[in-house]
């Protein structure tokens, strides 16, 4: 058993704790109380230790409650369809989206029935994990209301216990984001002509340009290692996830412990009792954001004479009907409920986006998502945080198809690598989409004709669910020398090996390669060995690829340039070409020229060539006038926009792009080729606040000893101010300071913020010790 300072004062805890002995095989005890052991290192990072999954998850709701518990209830209360009963429908999520709108969607989205469906479908080990999760979570709640609530909390009056079910919702949102979720509006506002212009809610620009930040705010890095490239001829990986900085996707840093059963480390999404990125004894995984299509929308052929019925192989069929009830509180404080009807086709939710997806008299259309019907999303991470060989992990991936809208890195000790493109992906081939695609699809969605059966998804009996691709017809690559991804195509993971001849909602190879990706290709290539230091280095280097692309003309362009924008000469001859907290306005004229540029490719001096996806686009033609023009252009808008914004001459980016306490954040823009790609907005006068980006960065070297690991959570455990983990990780990010993660017994009794807290359901009294 661990051992503990002093004894401890209650025999059930005593019962509860018997299996504690590391290595053992697991003990049923008679006592039905979840226990848990949390052991806590540098950073507040929580170790935790129990018997059995219910007592795993009453710890990690517990600890997680300690550090988040407001923003946890926050998202319970949006997924829950809440938020205007509080707040009012005027009110903003945290994704900026009126709380009418979003508990419209939501009460849609998370209906009883669905809820009961999904946690029902959950295998008995995940069930005890969340009703562990949520017991834990409770505990804590009530702790903390008698100490006294967390200022992030106001009030308070919003609060309440948390149920299995609240958790399923958070899950069934996670889903979501990568399909249906991007369309909250376009569902909550859909009507019938004759009522659209009543009932459609204002924030559409506003939804567009979420939905085209969708990538940009939860892309990744990952690097996988084998032994053929690694220094110690061991698996080395790289973990790092550019998830928002607040909000139900912000990442939690903790190891999860089972004796005998279980023992992974890494970082969680909230209310997820289960690792999502991380690393066990025998292997270590990440996961970057793919670019496969996880939803098609289905134009209908509406009825002439009634714009809420469709017509199907000629046939007219209602559309279906659900009426959403939300309750909202107005301004004197009184309550009411506000109605709105959901309309339907077999296909799915009607979603209507003014000037885009409209809802006439002659057409409508539908949105089909894929992960609304995958249950099996929680159990996949289950899985993986169990796997001892990278054939496990891969084998339940193939199998469970869980993975909703990310890509799989994998590597193991002994040195193989693997790259899978195996998420939630609907099954329309080539051909399917050759016959059924519609010619007045908008942009990058894919639209199929809704009015012919036919062009219903394909069904194989392979697949974990009716209508997706079965994982033989996904991408999936070993290697003993690198896998890499940085939201690319699966077609260049490795190019020695390319994936090619996919579904083009799989994976296409007649796209440009991002500017990260390019960046590590060039890294990773070459026959120089690996070690962790050289990972390290390229996300905490902070060096701008794409100077090495443009600056060199730039600077020839400003050779002849008008004295009117030498201010932005002066800056780009004096930057250093990356993106750390020493560069100097120079970075910012250079992201705003490359603005501007980005919608003319003709200003490439070498066009995109499939055939060389690696070195081109590249060059800046300043020889052409044309191009000479809109730099010079550019160059004076972006003067103004530096004025205007209150960055002073010798400003430096540190004092430029900020946490929320002020901690200066390196990392720029992943469209600049920033590995350490960060996100950030305007906030106040010559302030950028940083709401997105490099999250938990992980460094897996794996010796004959097992895993070495170092890292951090760059915006640190906890999202309350006045926590003394609120910002300590985000201090030494700032420095490209990675700590060793502790992950054996040795590393974690060592640690010198070493405590530990030992909490029973059925003893209230946390009994503490310390070294």
């Amino acid at each position: 058993m661990f051992p503990l300072s002093r004894p401890m004062n209650c025999v059930g805890l005593a019962t509860a704790l018997v299996a504690f002995n590391v290595g053992a095989a697991p003990v049923q005890s008679a006592a039905a109380d979840a226990s848990a052991q949390i052991r806590r290192t540098s950073y507040g990072v929580p170790h935790i230790v129990a018997k059995d999954e219910r007592g795993l998850g009453y710890g990690i709701g517990y600890a997680y409650a300690q550090d988040n518990l407001c923003l946890l209830a926050n998202e319970v209360l949006t997924v829950s369809g809440e938020r205007s009963r509080y707040f009012g429908a005027k009110g903003k999520t945290l994704e900026q989206r009126e709380n009418l709108a979003s508990d419209v969607f939501f009460a849609w989205l998370n209906t009883p029935a669905a809820v009961d469906a999904f946690l029902q479908a959950q295998p008995a080990p995940v069930q005890a994990l969340l009703a562990g999760y949520a017991s834990g979570y409770n505990r804590a709640l009530a702790e903390r209301r008698s100490q006294g609530l967390p200022a992030e909390c106001g009030k308070g009056e919003w609060l309440r216990p948390i149920s299995s079910e609240d958790l399923v919702r958070l899950t069934r949102r996670l889903l979501a984001e990568g399909g249906v979720g991007q369309f909250v509006e376009a569902l909550a506002g859909a009507q019938p002509p004759t009522l659209a212009s009543q009932q459609a809610p204002a924030g559409f620009a506003a939804a567009l340009a979420r939905q085209q930040r969708f990538a940009t705010e939860r892309g990744s890095n990952g690097v996988a290692v084998g032994a053929r490239r690694s220094a110690n001829g061991r698996g080395l990986l790289l973990a790092n996830p550019h998830f928002p900085w607040m909000g139900g996707m912000r990442l939690y840093q903790m190891q999860l412990t089972i004796p005998g059963q279980l023992d992974v480390m890494g970082a969680a999404l909230p209310g997820l009792p289960v690792v999502n990125i991380g690393f066990n004894q025998h292997l270590a995984w990440t996961h970057t954001v793919d670019t496969s299509k996880h939803f098609t929308l289905y134009r209908l052929q509406l009825d002439p004479k009634d714009p809420t019925r469709y017509l199907l192989d000629g046939k007219s069929l209602p559309l279906t009907r659900q009426t959403v009830s939300v309750a909202v509180k107005a301004e004197d404080g009184s309550l009411s409920q506000v109605q709105r009807q959901v309309y339907s086709s077999q296909f799915g939710p009607v979603v209507q986006w003014p000037g885009r997806l409209d809802w006439d008299a002659h057409a409508a259309y539908s949105l089909r998502d894929a992960n609304l019907e995958n249950t099996r999303v929680l159990q996949q991470w289950y899985q993986i945080n169990r796997a001892d060989s990278l054939a496990k992990l891969k084998g339940s991936i193939e199998q469970l198809q869980g993975i909703p809208w990310v890509n799989t890195l994998a590597v193991d000790q002994p040195g193989k690598a693997l790259y899978l493109n195996q998420s939630v992906v609907p099954y329309v081939d080539q051909q399917l989409l050759s016959e059924c695609s519609n010619p007045q699809a908008q942009g990058r969605l894919v639209v199929l004709d809704g009015s012919r059966s036919a062009c219903q998804w394909k069904v194989d009996a392979q697949a974990a669910q009716p209508g997706i691709f079965p994982a033989r017809l996904l991408p999936s690559l070993e290697r003993e020398d690198f896998v890499q991804n940085s939201n690319d195509p699966a077609w260049m993971a490795n190019p020695a090996q390319p994936l090619t001849g996919y579904s083009p909602l799989v994976s296409r190879d007649d796209q440009p390669l991002g500017m990260r990706g390019r960046f590590a290709l060039q890294r990773l290539q070459g026959t120089a060995r690996l070690g962790a230091d050289d990972l390290q280095r390229m996300v905490t280097n902070d060096e701008v690829y794409l100077a090495s692309l443009l600056l060199p003309d730039l600077l020839q362009w400003c050779k002849g340039a008008d004295a009117d924008v030498r201010a932005v000469c002066s800056s780009l001859a004096a930057w250093n070409g990356k993106a750390d907290l020493d560069s100097g306005i120079g970075l910012v004229h250079f992201q705003n020229l490359f603005d501007a540029l980005a919608d003319h490719p003709e200003s490439w001096r070498v066009a995109f060539d499939p055939a060389d996806p690696q070195h081109t686009p590249r060059g800046l033609a300043v020889e052409q006038a044309a191009v000479g023009k809109l730099l010079h252009q550019a160059a004076l808008a972006s003067i103004e926009q530096v004025r205007d914004s209150g960055m002073a001459g010798e400003v430096r980016w540190g004092q430029v792009q900020q946490a929320s306490d002020g901690t200066p954040v390196p990392g720029g823009p992943q469209a600049l080729g920033v590995y350490n790609a960060i996100y950030s907005v305007p906030h106040g006068q010559g302030k950028r606040l940083v709401v997105s980006g490099t999250s938990y960065l992980q460094l897996v070297s794996f010796t004959d000893k097992g895993p070495e690991a170092r890292g951090l959570l760059a915006f640190s455990q906890s999202s309350e101010a006045a926590s003394v983990h609120a910002s300590d990780q985000t201090k030494a990010f700032a420095a490209g300071q990675l700590a060793v993660i502790p992950f054996t017994e040795a590393q974690i009794k060592a640690d010198p913020e070493y405590r530990e807290v030992v909490i029973s359901e059925g003893d209230k009294g946390a009994v503490v010790s310390r070294p």
